[in-house]
């Protein structure tokens, strides 16, 4: 029997707008106990049928809503259904002859909320990330391989978000052939190696895909700085762009050893890059310090601001960050900057280039806006679906 779950007078609005999150303070839970990610109905305070959701009284999103359609149950039926609009809105990608790393489901942002699927050259990442989706972990990897017939699934847990959830996970192989340490995936043409058991996210940036192909075109004949390289993304692109030289730096050492074997692996001249392993920060006041000027800075950190709890200072380190990639820019030169911070709105970094460019003395022009790659869409009920904000911009003055 399907337990139905009441919310507060008035607390309505958002669901039938179908945002699906419903936090603890808009909602009754009913005196029976509620499992974890349990499937149930959501009424409104007079009992009026609102949504079928996830609910989890463990966490501060107690409803996570799947369906508005009271006629449609939430069963295996549903959920391949789903998963199988979700793959068919990919067609693109996966009939691609230059590109084969992308996301296969994003989570709410597909109606899935807190699924996470990634396909990388035949293998599939998955990710459970709310107590509702673990819940139904073993019957979701089934529909996946039905759906996609991967090599193999390999799942990666994330629990520090699970904490949130009140739940855990592990990691590990779920289905067929673990993927192998040196994988290769392709994309725009070039190639990299993709560490899916341990590398960052969940082996490859693949949001920045059209970002990469996008600030290439600014790379010609240019010295470019390339920040939180990571595996080198921007750098193969500004390489294939015909840039002069790149600077890429990063913290990590494995990132950069693996931004090296990527240089190799696409044949490119190791002579016209310099990996620098340093904390950005002060990598460019060391900059601002010698005078040392690039045609092209691309700053691409990661999240400083998960949440908007932490917008202030996250504003601020975004403020410092891109006043010293500007310092580092030659008159003329082209800035990329970006934030994948879910608390960071577009105006919010705007905002902190206007104050970094202030602070500079000097005079900036946006040129272009830049968002995710369509395999991360942005669901118009969910905003929050959209995190990956950059623009780029032209110092003039």
């Amino acid at each position: 029997m399907i337990k139905t779950v009441k919310l507060r007078p008035g607390r309505e609005r958002s669901a039938l707008q179908r945002h699906p999150w419903l936090f603890a303070s808009a909602v009754n839970l009913p005196k029976e106990s509620i499992e974890p990610g349990e499937t149930v109905r959501v009424a409104d305070s007079r009992g009026e049928f609102v949504a079928w959701g996830a609910c989890n009284p463990r966490s501060k999103i107690t409803l996570r809503l799947l369906e508005w359609d009271e006629g449609r149950a939430i069963d295996t039926g549903w959920w391949r259904g789903m998963i199988e609009r979700s793959a068919a809105r990919r067609g693109e990608l996966f009939r691609s002859a230059d590109t084969d790393a992308f996301r296969v489901v994003f989570g709410e942002a597909d109606g899935l909320p807190g699924l996470i699927a990634d396909y990388y050259a035949g293998y599939i990442v998955t990710q459970f990330l709310t107590a509702g989706a673990l819940r139904i972990k073993s019957e979701l990897i089934d529909i996946l391989v039905q759906v996609l017939k991967p090599k193999g699934i390999y799942s990666r847990a994330d629990n520090e978000l699970l904490a949130l959830e009140g739940v855990s996970d592990q990691s590990g192989a779920v289905f067929g052939e673990s993927p192998p340490d040196d994988l290769i995936v392709r994309e725009n043409g070039m190639k990299y190696y993709a560490d899916l058991r341990s590398g960052q996210k969940t082996g490859f940036y693949a949001d920045q895909r059209n970002n990469r192909r996008i600030v290439s075109g600014y790379a010609r004949g240019k010295r470019v700085l390339d920040c939180f390289c990571y595996s080198g993304g921007f750098t193969m692109g500004c390489l294939a762009g015909g840039a002069e030289s790149v600077v890429a730096a990063d913290s990590s050492h494995e990132a950069l050893e693996l931004l090296g074997r990527n240089i190799g692996l696409n044949g490119f001249d190791p002579a016209k890059v310099r990996t620098v392993e340093a904390d950005i920060f002060q990598l460019l006041r060391d900059y601002r310090d010698n005078g040392e000027k690039f045609d092209l800075v691309i700053l691409d950190p990661p999240k400083f601001a998960p949440t908007k709890a932490s917008l202030a200072r996250a504003m601020r380190a975004y403020k410092d960050l891109n006043l010293h990639g500007i310092k580092s820019l030659a008159e003329g030169g082209i800035l990329a900057t970006f934030s994948c911070s879910g608390g960071v709105t577009a105006r919010d970094l705007k905002m902190a280039l206007a104050w970094a460019a202030t602070d500079a003395g000097c005079e900036m022009q946006i040129i272009e806006y830049l968002t995710q790659a369509e395999d991360h869409p942005m669901r118009l009920a969910y905003p929050e679906s959209e995190y990956l904000k950059g623009i780029i911009a032209r110092k003039t003055g």
